[in-house]
């Protein structure tokens, strides 16, 4: 396996993410991955529009436990490859990317851990192999919407011609307000709030950010709804040790707790007042499940 060089960052957003950094191929894709620790791995996935500086936290309080962690940007993401072709962005080749990165990383019997678009693609990926001991699930969907569901706001929004494409195109939508998602804003402002803004300014970068949202179901026939329902199988008959972490305050997902309780009935469940970045709000109780999932593991 060939690591490449990690793209240059500023002194300020490098100082905040003191971790190995490295580019790896995956695809045709060049993938931006932070690493730090050893010891069995564990994989931590965020969603649209974050990157792997959304654990940051989490890892800082894993810092003394013997695991490795990775985290990676999803490409279209922070600091890896961004397609100018919105097409390139279908759950099934997010999984295939992630999975490329597991197969080239070797990262066999690996805790997962999956929020917001994370986790789908990387369950999706995991139902291809068999390399996942244990599931670490915040604030995502395990598999399809319920029928005669109701999209979100955000999703609804970002289907919406034209408003949409000005709002996440020209105007830095959703990143620009991310702290409007959380449960205490406070968590998310200043050179936080610019590490989230960096990688995605400009028209060549912000591909992503609506590609993803028209990514969620808006109907039965959606094209991701075979990858879904494949995770909600690959969920639904894994036995291995499991948690959830929520953030009840959540307006994007929060209300989709109890489905996956259902389909994870062995997880021990930890909710919170946090948002829907809970990475940045309440990295304690997360870092206290993967270290749980992991023991049992």
């Amino acid at each position: 396996m060939d690591k490449l060089r990690a793209p240059n960052m500023p002194a300020w957003l490098e100082r905040l993410v003191p971790f190995e950094r490295y580019r790896i191929n995956v695809g045709g894709q060049s993938m931006h991955v932070m690493e730090t620790g050893s010891g069995p791995p564990v994989l931590l996935l965020h969603g649209n529009p974050t990157w792997g500086f959304l654990y940051r936290k989490v890892a800082a309080e894993l810092a003394r436990e013997p695991l490795r962690l990775v985290m990676p940007d999803l490409i279209g993401l922070g600091f890896s490859d961004k397609p100018r072709d919105a097409a390139a962005h279908t759950l099934d080749n997010h999984a295939r990317w992630v999975g490329a990165l597991i197969d080239r990383l070797e990262l066999d019997r690996l805790v997962f851990v999956g929020q917001d678009w994370g986790g789908p693609i990387g369950l999706r990926a995991l139902a291809d192999r068999s390399c996942a001991a244990g599931l670490v699930i915040l604030n995502t969907v395990v598999g399809p919407p319920r029928p005669g569901f109701r999209p979100a706001f955000f999703h609804r929004f970002a289907r919406m011609p034209v408003v949409s494409d000005l709002a996440f195109r020209l105007l830095g939508f959703p990143q620009n307000l991310l702290a409007t998602a959380q449960g205490d804003r406070a968590s998310i402002r200043g050179d936080v709030a610019r590490a989230y803004r960096l990688p995605l300014r400009g028209l060549a970068n912000n591909v992503a950010p609506l590609a993803l949202a028209r990514m969620v179901p808006d109907s039965g026939s959606h094209p991701s709804i075979p990858a879904l329902e494949a995770c909600a199988r690959f969920v639904e008959s894994f036995r291995g040790p499991a948690a959830i972490v929520w953030g009840d305050r959540d307006p994007v997902i929060g209300r989709a707790r109890g489905r996956v309780e259902r389909a994870l009935p062995q997880a021990r469940v930890t909710r919170t007042e946090a948002g829907h970045f809970l990475q940045e709000e309440v990295p304690g109780p997360i870092a206290d499940a993967i270290r749980d999932v992991a023991g049992r593991s």
